[in-house]
Protein backbone atom coordinates (compact mmCIF):
# COMPACT_ATOMS: atom_id res chain seq x y z
CA UNK A 1 0.00 0.00 0.00
CA UNK A 2 1.30 3.30 -0.68
CA UNK A 3 1.18 6.54 0.83
CA UNK A 4 -1.49 7.66 -1.60
CA UNK A 5 -4.12 5.14 -0.92
CA UNK A 6 -4.51 6.92 2.33
CA UNK A 7 -4.99 10.02 4.43
CA UNK A 8 -1.77 9.84 7.02
CA UNK A 9 -2.52 11.05 10.59
CA UNK A 10 0.70 12.36 11.27
CA UNK A 11 1.11 14.49 7.97
CA UNK A 12 -2.50 15.63 9.35
CA UNK A 13 -1.22 16.41 12.41
CA UNK A 14 1.70 18.22 11.15
CA UNK A 15 -0.11 20.70 8.89
CA UNK A 16 -2.00 21.37 11.70
CA UNK A 17 0.92 22.58 13.82
CA UNK A 18 1.85 24.44 11.34
CA UNK A 19 -0.90 26.74 10.72
CA UNK A 20 -0.76 27.03 14.19
CA UNK A 21 2.53 28.59 13.84
CA UNK A 22 1.56 30.40 11.08
CA UNK A 23 -1.66 31.80 13.18
CA UNK A 24 0.20 32.75 16.76
CA UNK A 25 2.12 34.91 14.36
CA UNK A 26 -0.26 37.07 12.90
CA UNK A 27 -2.82 36.92 15.68
CA UNK A 28 -0.99 35.82 18.84
CA UNK A 29 -3.38 36.39 21.92
CA UNK A 30 -6.65 35.68 19.79
CA UNK A 31 -9.08 32.87 20.27
CA UNK A 32 -8.37 32.00 16.92
CA UNK A 33 -5.15 30.55 17.92
CA UNK A 34 -6.78 28.27 21.00
CA UNK A 35 -9.16 26.78 18.10
CA UNK A 36 -6.41 25.42 16.11
CA UNK A 37 -4.66 23.98 19.26
CA UNK A 38 -7.72 21.83 19.89
CA UNK A 39 -7.91 20.97 15.93
CA UNK A 40 -4.12 19.56 16.84
CA UNK A 41 -5.14 18.25 20.15
CA UNK A 42 -7.92 16.20 18.20
CA UNK A 43 -5.65 14.93 15.43
CA UNK A 44 -2.96 13.70 18.17
CA UNK A 45 -5.76 11.81 19.92
CA UNK A 46 -6.86 10.15 16.98
CA UNK A 47 -3.31 9.04 15.67
CA UNK A 48 -2.44 8.44 19.45
CA UNK A 49 -5.56 6.05 19.77
CA UNK A 50 -6.01 4.72 16.38
CA UNK A 51 -3.78 2.01 17.61
CA UNK A 52 -4.52 1.09 20.72
CA UNK A 53 -8.29 1.00 19.70
CA UNK A 54 -7.60 -1.58 16.84
CA UNK A 55 -5.66 -3.80 19.10
CA UNK A 56 -8.78 -3.31 21.48
CA UNK A 57 -11.28 -4.06 18.60
CA UNK A 58 -9.29 -6.67 17.55
CA UNK A 59 -9.20 -9.15 20.65
CA UNK A 60 -13.35 -7.90 21.39
CA UNK A 61 -13.75 -9.59 18.47
CA UNK A 62 -11.87 -12.55 18.62
CA UNK A 63 -13.93 -12.82 22.45
CA UNK A 64 -17.08 -12.31 20.64
CA UNK A 65 -16.36 -14.63 17.89
CA UNK A 66 -15.56 -17.30 20.63
CA UNK A 67 -18.51 -16.55 22.39
CA UNK A 68 -20.29 -17.25 19.31
CA UNK A 69 -19.06 -20.28 18.46
CA UNK A 70 -19.71 -21.62 22.31
CA UNK A 71 -23.45 -20.43 21.76
CA UNK A 72 -23.83 -21.74 18.34
CA UNK A 73 -22.06 -25.22 19.30
CA UNK A 74 -24.14 -25.21 22.73
CA UNK A 75 -27.49 -24.82 20.37
CA UNK A 76 -27.19 -27.60 17.79
CA UNK A 77 -25.62 -29.92 20.60
CA UNK A 78 -28.87 -29.29 22.24
CA UNK A 79 -30.97 -29.69 19.20
CA UNK A 80 -29.46 -32.83 18.27
CA UNK A 81 -29.86 -34.58 22.11
CA UNK A 82 -33.43 -33.43 21.65
CA UNK A 83 -34.01 -35.15 18.20
CA UNK A 84 -32.43 -38.14 19.45
CA UNK A 85 -34.68 -38.60 22.09
CA UNK A 86 -38.02 -37.77 20.45
CA UNK A 87 -36.99 -39.89 17.56
CA UNK A 88 -35.65 -42.69 20.28
CA UNK A 89 -32.70 -43.19 18.83
CA UNK A 90 -31.62 -43.40 22.48
CA UNK A 91 -32.38 -45.52 25.22
CA UNK A 92 -36.03 -43.96 25.55
CA UNK A 93 -39.05 -44.73 23.51
CA UNK A 94 -39.34 -41.53 21.93
CA UNK A 95 -42.56 -39.51 20.90
CA UNK A 96 -45.32 -42.21 20.06
CA UNK A 97 -48.14 -39.41 18.08
CA UNK A 98 -47.62 -36.80 15.89
CA UNK A 99 -49.50 -34.35 18.46
CA UNK A 100 -46.45 -34.81 20.68
CA UNK A 101 -44.66 -33.18 18.47
CA UNK A 102 -46.21 -29.89 18.15
CA UNK A 103 -44.09 -28.96 22.07
CA UNK A 104 -40.43 -30.25 20.65
CA UNK A 105 -41.14 -28.29 17.39
CA UNK A 106 -42.19 -24.77 19.25
CA UNK A 107 -39.32 -24.83 22.14
CA UNK A 108 -37.13 -25.87 19.81
CA UNK A 109 -38.22 -22.76 17.38
CA UNK A 110 -38.03 -20.68 20.32
CA UNK A 111 -34.11 -21.86 21.13
CA UNK A 112 -33.38 -21.27 17.51
CA UNK A 113 -34.64 -17.91 17.34
CA UNK A 114 -32.87 -16.48 21.16
CA UNK A 115 -29.92 -18.44 19.67
CA UNK A 116 -30.24 -16.29 16.63
CA UNK A 117 -30.44 -13.35 18.58
CA UNK A 118 -27.26 -13.91 21.03
CA UNK A 119 -25.34 -14.82 17.83
CA UNK A 120 -26.27 -11.62 16.32
CA UNK A 121 -25.71 -9.68 19.23
CA UNK A 122 -22.02 -11.15 19.96
CA UNK A 123 -21.23 -9.97 16.46
CA UNK A 124 -22.42 -6.65 16.65
CA UNK A 125 -20.43 -5.93 19.80
CA UNK A 126 -17.03 -5.05 18.19
CA UNK A 127 -18.80 -2.83 15.39
CA UNK A 128 -21.45 -1.52 18.11
CA UNK A 129 -17.88 -0.01 20.19
CA UNK A 130 -15.94 1.37 16.79
CA UNK A 131 -19.54 3.13 16.25
CA UNK A 132 -19.62 4.50 19.57
CA UNK A 133 -16.11 5.72 19.52
CA UNK A 134 -16.63 7.44 15.95
CA UNK A 135 -19.22 9.04 16.65
CA UNK A 136 -18.51 10.62 19.93
CA UNK A 137 -15.20 11.93 17.83
CA UNK A 138 -17.26 13.49 15.28
CA UNK A 139 -19.43 15.14 17.55
CA UNK A 140 -16.26 16.99 18.67
CA UNK A 141 -15.08 17.88 15.22
CA UNK A 142 -18.73 19.58 14.54
CA UNK A 143 -18.86 21.24 17.48
CA UNK A 144 -15.45 22.51 16.72
CA UNK A 145 -16.61 23.25 13.05
CA UNK A 146 -19.32 25.69 14.57
CA UNK A 147 -16.88 27.39 16.90
CA UNK A 148 -14.74 28.56 13.71
CA UNK A 149 -18.05 29.53 12.60
CA UNK A 150 -18.65 32.09 15.36
CA UNK A 151 -15.36 33.33 15.08
CA UNK A 152 -15.65 34.55 11.55
CA UNK A 153 -19.18 35.97 12.25
CA UNK A 154 -18.23 39.16 13.00
CA UNK A 155 -15.70 39.83 10.76
CA UNK A 156 -18.28 41.89 8.38
CA UNK A 157 -16.04 42.88 5.25
CA UNK A 158 -19.03 46.14 5.17
CA UNK A 159 -16.99 48.42 7.46
CA UNK A 160 -14.79 48.77 4.71
CA UNK A 161 -17.09 50.55 2.62
CA UNK A 162 -16.50 54.00 1.78
CA UNK A 163 -20.24 54.60 2.92
CA UNK A 164 -20.68 51.68 5.84
CA UNK A 165 -22.30 53.45 8.95
CA UNK A 166 -21.74 51.38 12.10
CA UNK A 167 -24.10 51.16 15.52
CA UNK A 168 -23.76 50.88 18.95
CA UNK A 169 -24.40 47.52 18.72
CA UNK A 170 -21.58 46.77 16.14
CA UNK A 171 -18.71 44.64 16.83
CA UNK A 172 -15.32 46.04 15.79
CA UNK A 173 -13.00 43.03 15.47
CA UNK A 174 -10.00 45.39 15.70
CA UNK A 175 -8.85 44.00 12.11
CA UNK A 176 -7.31 46.01 9.18
CA UNK A 177 -8.50 44.79 5.73
CA UNK A 178 -5.65 42.99 5.05
CA UNK A 179 -5.79 41.45 8.34
CA UNK A 180 -8.95 40.35 7.74
CA UNK A 181 -8.21 38.51 4.87
CA UNK A 182 -5.70 36.52 6.64
CA UNK A 183 -8.16 36.07 9.48
CA UNK A 184 -11.05 34.39 7.25
CA UNK A 185 -8.52 32.45 5.20
CA UNK A 186 -6.76 31.29 8.23
CA UNK A 187 -10.94 30.56 9.56
CA UNK A 188 -11.29 28.41 6.03
CA UNK A 189 -8.19 26.58 6.64
CA UNK A 190 -8.92 25.16 10.01
CA UNK A 191 -12.50 24.32 8.43
CA UNK A 192 -10.35 22.03 5.89
CA UNK A 193 -8.38 20.38 8.40
CA UNK A 194 -11.26 19.89 10.54
CA UNK A 195 -13.14 18.09 6.67
CA UNK A 196 -9.73 16.20 6.89
CA UNK A 197 -9.77 15.24 10.85
CA UNK A 198 -13.21 13.08 10.31
CA UNK A 199 -12.16 11.71 7.12
CA UNK A 200 -9.42 10.10 9.21
CA UNK A 201 -11.83 8.73 11.28
CA UNK A 202 -13.28 6.83 8.40
CA UNK A 203 -10.29 5.22 7.45
CA UNK A 204 -10.64 2.84 9.88
CA UNK A 205 -14.43 2.22 9.50
CA UNK A 206 -16.71 0.80 6.72
CA UNK A 207 -19.85 1.47 9.11
CA UNK A 208 -22.49 3.44 7.01
CA UNK A 209 -23.96 5.76 9.74
CA UNK A 210 -20.06 6.56 10.94
CA UNK A 211 -19.53 7.46 6.57
CA UNK A 212 -22.60 9.37 6.36
CA UNK A 213 -21.72 11.29 9.33
CA UNK A 214 -18.29 11.85 7.50
CA UNK A 215 -19.70 13.14 4.58
CA UNK A 216 -22.50 15.44 6.26
CA UNK A 217 -19.36 16.91 8.22
CA UNK A 218 -17.56 17.58 5.37
CA UNK A 219 -20.50 19.37 3.64
CA UNK A 220 -20.93 21.49 7.18
CA UNK A 221 -17.41 22.42 6.99
CA UNK A 222 -17.33 23.38 2.82
CA UNK A 223 -20.42 25.45 3.25
CA UNK A 224 -18.87 27.40 6.38
CA UNK A 225 -15.45 27.60 4.01
CA UNK A 226 -18.01 28.72 1.02
CA UNK A 227 -19.13 31.81 3.19
CA UNK A 228 -15.95 32.43 4.64
CA UNK A 229 -14.90 33.27 0.91
CA UNK A 230 -17.48 34.74 -0.45
CA UNK A 231 -16.45 37.50 2.70
CA UNK A 232 -12.92 37.62 1.45
CA UNK A 233 -14.18 38.34 -2.24
CA UNK A 234 -16.06 41.15 -1.10
CA UNK A 235 -12.85 42.37 1.05
CA UNK A 236 -11.25 42.00 -2.23
CA UNK A 237 -13.42 44.53 -4.07
CA UNK A 238 -13.89 46.74 -1.49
Amino acid sequence: MTDLDRLDATRVRETVVRLEQRVAARFAGRGIVRVVGRVGELVAELEGTTPGINRQLRRTRVVSRVLAGVVLLATVVGLAIALRDAAGWGDGDGVGRSTDWLPLIETTINDVVFAAIALWFLYSIPDRLQRGRSLALLHRLRSLAHVVDMHQLTKDPERFRADYVGTPSSVDPRLGATEMVHYLEYCSEILSLLGKAAALVAEESRDALVLDAVGDLETLTTSLSRKIWQKISMLDRA
